[in-house]
């Protein structure tokens, strides 16, 4: 069980929360070892279904963590921008952790959903690959992440 943010000041709503999952362009995913030992990876993500979606090889430190240990988290930076002067120094900032269960996904149009989603957030320009490339989808392993529990936190900028 995770415990509740501290600063609740800093809080965000889970709609707010959500936009920054969606917006967002990278990720951390972090698991644990068979071994006990934790494991982060930047990784690219697109949210699609109430899950997130991630690609990667065919084998892994991430896939065997799986397979070992599906629970999962994954954080999300958004909006950046440390400041000095008067008072003194801080950085305004927005960021999201989603914990839930990785599962591989074999449904072949969920498999195909997720990566054109995945195309068409990183590559639209692109799309027209995209029939091309799935065809190496064979070499291509994909997970979805429930939302288990999504926490935003943001240090807003005063207007």
């Amino acid at each position: 069980m995770h415990k509740d943010m501290r600063r609740k000041d800093k809080l965000l709503s889970d709609a707010e929360s959500r936009a920054i999952l969606e917006k967002g362009e990278y990720g951390v995913l972090a698991t644990v070892t068979p071994e006990g030992e934790p494991y982060g990876v930047p990784i690219s993500y697109v949210l699609m279904d109430n899950a997130l979606y991630i690609h990667c090889a065919m084998e892994g430190e991430k896939i065997d963590n799986i397979r070992a240990n599906p629970a999962v988290s994954f954080t999300v930076v958004g909006f950046t921008e440390p400041v000095g002067g008067q008072p003194g120094l801080t950085t305004y900032f927005e960021s999201c952790i989603v914990f839930g269960r990785a599962r591989e996904v074999t449904d072949a149009r969920e498999k195909a959903d997720s990566l054109m989603a995945l195309t068409m957030k990183y590559l639209p320009e692109y799309r027209a690959l995209y029939d091309v490339e799935i065809k190496k989808e064979k070499i291509t392993r994909v997970f979805a992440i429930s939302l288990d529990k999504v926490t935003g936190k943001a240090k807003k900028k005063p207007v």
